[in-house]
């Protein structure tokens, strides 16, 4: 599904969306140059389960956790890490909920994984050639047709468009 985003509201309005819909254990793995807008999708997320902290990219910190939502949310930038580096941080432990409580795990910059979970989403963000943004969005191993009615919805506001 690809999704043309008019502007950053569009694209915090995408992540609200996604944050009203996602199940525990869903996992976003979210890539894109700078500025593309991943961090202000999980904001978004992050306001759809219902949380007031201010979400920042943990790009120093790596992974920052917000637990007062709906659910909890992960969210982890591997921006400034080699897929070796990223090996090691274990990161299966936040979708298979072994040492935290299962929720909502947003990855920036998930191509440099060397390994994926079973079932995630796959969110792809670009510039259009018109100062707009793109959204792909696709699934792997897991579903989303059960709120592809709400993000459908949008498309009747000039921001959305598939």
């Amino acid at each position: 599904m690809n999704i043309l985003l008019a502007d950053a509201e569009a694209t915090l309005r995408l992540g609200i969306t996604l944050g009203q819909n996602l199940t525990a254990g869903s996992v976003i793995l979210l890539e894109g140059d700078l500025g593309t807008g991943k961090t202000t999708l999980v904001q978004g997320i992050g306001h759809g389960l219902g949380i007031t902290e201010l979400i920042v990219s943990p790009t120093f910190t790596l992974i920052n956790e917000y637990t007062q939502g709906r659910l909890p949310l992960y969210h982890l930038d591997l921006y400034r890490l080699e897929p070796s580096e990223v090996e090691s941080l274990n990161l299966e432990t936040y979708w298979e909920g072994f040492e935290v409580m299962p929720g909502i795990v947003a990855i920036e910059w998930a191509e440099r994984m060397p390994y994926k979970p079973d079932s995630y989403l796959s969110l792809v963000l670009a510039y259009g050639n018109d100062g707009t943004r793109q959204a792909k969005i696709a699934p792997f191993n897991c579903t989303i047709h059960k709120f592809i009615p709400s993000i459908s919805g949008l498309v009747d506001r000039s921001d959305f468009r598939f």
